[in-house]
């Protein structure tokens, strides 16, 4: 009876020892690649005309390079990374366009001339209460705002200076980042009035503005990715953009 009793418990622990054996380890769930979005709001004033096709092709820049993955990434699985883009003026009243809402970078179409050409004056505090409005309404837990004007505020009705410069710092408070990029232009005191940080403003100069836009938007998916706590301009960045001679051109 003893020696029947043992050859069950061995022929038990045999097939208890071949079930872990032949048993398949699960993989781990993937983390969560996390996200980030991108607000780009593009200055589409009259003075814009001639540096026009170029700040489109920079935007452009920018959402292939959001999206593109670092090596030893794979596209789509690091990070999602989706962009907006909407562009302003102010002409028979304030206008503010949404031509792409919340694309994912991998299914970006480039925007052309054929959706938006230069005119009318320029509503910068308007337009900033609008776009902090926008990314509100969409409640991303990460957020990056692009602002790119060639000129000054000369056409809000909606927003004062005071009411534009809270608008971003709710957009602050959230943890969002938000730069402003001279497009071939350096004067920055409208930026300044609304409390963006000098760290955070750059000039870009013409023929600079596509390159520059890419770094940028590596520098968001590093902040998406919890890599960099935030986005400023160092030395590089701001040679990269020909900001010196944009400041140049400028004084002549």
């Amino acid at each position: 009876m003893k020696s029947f009793i043992a050859k069950l418990t061995l022929g038990a622990a045999a097939i208890a020892l071949a079930g872990t054996a032949s048993a398949k380890v699960l993989p781990e769930p993937p983390e969560d690649p996390g996200a980030v979005h991108s607000y780009i709001l593009l200055d589409r004033t009259g003075s814009m005309s001639d540096i026009w096709d170029e700040a489109l092709g920079s935007v452009n820049a920018y959402a292939a390079s959001v999206g593109e993955a670092d090596e030893g990434e794979v596209d789509g699985e690091d990070i999602e990374t989706d962009v907006t883009l909407a562009v302003f003026d102010y002409q028979d009243g304030m206008q503010f366009d949404v031509l792409r809402k919340g694309v994912k970078a991998e299914d970006w179409n480039d925007v052309t001339n054929d959706e938006a050409n230069p005119r009318g004056m320029t509503p910068l505090f308007d337009a900033i209460g609008r776009m902090v409005n926008l990314a509100e309404a969409d409640k991303p837990e990460k957020a990056v705002i692009v602002i790119m004007t060639d000129g000054r505020e000369n056409s809000s009705r909606e927003l004062t200076k005071d009411g534009a410069k809270a608008a971003l710092a709710r957009a602050e408070a959230k943890g969002w980042e938000v730069v402003f990029l001279g497009a071939e232009f350096a004067s920055f005191d409208d930026a300044e009035s609304v409390g963006m940080d000098a760290r955070k403003t750059m000039a870009v100069g013409q023929g600079s503005m596509q390159d520059s836009m890419s770094a940028l938007a590596k520098k968001s998916r590093a902040y998406g990715k919890g890599e960099e706590a935030e986005i400023e301009f160092n030395e590089e960045d701001r040679a990269l953009a020909d900001e010196e001679g944009v400041k140049e051109r400028q004084n002549k």
